[in-house]
């Protein structure tokens, strides 16, 4: 009896961290429906993806930043040593100008963690090939 309730309690335990990894990994399609009115005034993804006001985000995952081909980034930008992955995305999703002192990017910052999870989630769907 103990052995099927400690085998319950395990399952229930592992579904629970799986919900919550699935959950955190982002809805890309939420994220598309984000990306427009956060991002894309500055910014585009896809084939035609072009800099703007900001660099285009195609590849923006694994990207040095301050990188970006065709886009005149800030000193601070470009002498960052950041590169882009989840974590640097996601600090600087949330307070970009405490990520990077000095950074032109215009936005104050986003906290809700479930839009910054899905538009990062959308992002990943752009290689730097696009």
């Amino acid at each position: 009896m103990k052995i099927n309730a400690s085998l319950s309690l395990a399952l229930i335990f592992t579904a629970g961290l799986f919900s919550t990894t699935a959950h955190a990994a982002g809805d890309p399609e939420a994220g598309a429906k984000i990306f427009p009115r956060l991002c894309g005034g500055c910014h585009q993804v896809g084939e035609s993806a072009r800099p703007g006001f900001g660099p285009q985000l195609n590849g923006i995952i694994g990207r040095p930043a301050g990188t970006s081909a065709n886009y005149v980034y800030s000193d601070a930008m470009k002498n960052s040593g950041l590169t882009w992955n989840r974590e640097t995305l996601i600090a600087y999703l949330k307070d970009p100008k405490g990520v990077v002192p000095g950074t032109r990017m215009i936005f104050w910052g986003l906290s809700d963690e479930e839009k910054v999870e899905n538009l990062l989630a959308y992002l990943a769907t752009f290689s730097a090939a696009q």
